[in-house]
């Protein structure tokens, strides 16, 4: 992702009133020096409850950022939204409802009592928020678009375990529902856990940034399945992705342009798994040491995801299934903002990658006979084993 211009400036209300709270920057009395001071509940009794990173878990900085990116969708149409006392909710207002909702996964109606006003506002501002931020902040989600830009993520994924020429690393994580027990169509919602979730599954850069993302699908269906139902992987399997700058071994053989996986998917000449199996050889154990650690990108990512957009780290009631892609979507561009931002609240986020603890490795049994030889080709290569 390049570089992110500056804010552009935003209109002035005609209100003298609003003004201040449509300013996030000016002075100590601005916006949000205002607005702490409405919250209440528990809320107001955090220690923390004057420093801003503490109540949205993103910098001043990256808020402002996202207010410039939403800012037309949402004064676009004229708002009715006011709090208890009938005020106003400015558009700063708004996106921290909508932040605070997303990053904290409390109920609608927590968040309606530590922000004074109705929990049916929290819903329909929230709403609001993720429909703009899809259609505001989706080129924060996407593939490389320039060589040199895939140079770069090559580069760093090589530095992490010496894998050549590898463009992403790819995982999947269930994001868990309460779904009413007697609707039996609920049923295709349960995973191999016993669980009712949702899939998601991510392609990550070195820096943890989502690269391409599939959403949507029951916890029932395989990770393979889930791949193989993607654009992405039509794109790669029609020469359309991974289709860049190849890498020739000693021996001559040549190694295209491949993403990483765990066990639980296909082996194909663009992804590249660990071996299964007992007995395997030295090289093959080295290996596999290789591809996990540098898979643990993707792991990491999707961790630190549910643990900055708890609205799907834990277990969501009754969720509209028709609505939660979209959620997930916009909590995966609010992940890449802050990275593309470089938020210094990155700086204290812990490093972890559990993000399916209650789940045991799927395993898939596919395996195209081109890219075994190319993997093993490549495991002889980084051992220092292939002969020229």
């Amino acid at each position: 992702m390049g570089s992110i211009r500056g804010i552009k400036k935003r209109k002035k209300a005609d209100n003298k009133d609003d003004d201040h709270e449509q300013d996030a920057t000016a002075t100590p009395l601005d916006w949000w020096h205002h607005f702490s001071l409405r919250i209440s509940g528990p809320l107001a009794q955090s220690k923390n409850i004057e420093k801003f990173e503490s109540i949205f878990k993103i910098s001043r900085k990256t808020f402002n950022y996202i207010c410039s990116l939403v800012e037309e969708d949402m004064l676009a149409r004229a708002s009715n939204f006011v709090d208890l006392n009938g005020k106003r909710l400015s558009l700063n207002d708004q996106v921290a409802i909508a932040l605070r909702r997303l990053s904290s996964g409390e109920s609608l109606s927590t968040i309606g009592d530590s922000f004074r006003m109705n929990q049916s506002t929290v819903s329909q501002v929230t709403w609001k928020f993720v429909e703009a931020m899809e259609e505001r902040g989706l080129h924060h989600l996407s593939w490389p678009s320039t060589d040199m830009e895939m140079e770069e993520i090559k580069c760093k994924f090589e530095s992490i375990q010496g894998l050549s020429n590898c463009c992403g690393a790819i995982d999947s994580t269930h994001i868990m529902m309460t779904l009413p027990s007697v609707d039996t169509l609920n049923s295709v919602w349960l995973d191999r856990e016993k669980n009712c979730s949702m899939v998601l599954q991510a392609v990550v850069d070195p820096a943890l940034r989502f690269r391409d993302i599939v959403t949507g699908w029951p916890g029932s269906v395989s990770d393979e399945h889930v791949l193989q139902s993607s654009s992405f992987f039509k794109l790669a399997e029609e020469g359309k992705r991974l289709n860049g700058g190849t890498k020739t071994l000693p021996d001559g053989t040549v190694v295209r342009e491949y993403i990483i996986g765990d066990a639980g998917f296909p082996l194909l000449p663009w992804l590249v798994t660990p071996y299964e199996g007992k007995g395997l050889s030295n090289v093959q154990v080295e290996f596999n040491k290789r591809v996990v650690a540098t898979q643990m990108v993707a792991k990491k990512a999707l961790a630190r995801l549910k643990e900055m957009w708890r609205i799907i780290q834990g277990v969501m009631w009754k969720p509209d299934k028709h609505k939660l892609p979209r959620i997930i979507l916009v909590c995966c561009i609010l992940h890449n903002i802050v990275i593309d931002m470089e938020d210094e609240v990155l700086e204290d986020m812990p490093s972890c990658h559990q993000h399916d603890s209650r789940y045991q490795d799927q395993t898939c049994e596919f395996s195209d006979n081109t890219a075994y030889i190319m993997r093993d080709k490549l495991s002889l290569f980084l051992s220092g084993k292939l002969p020229a």
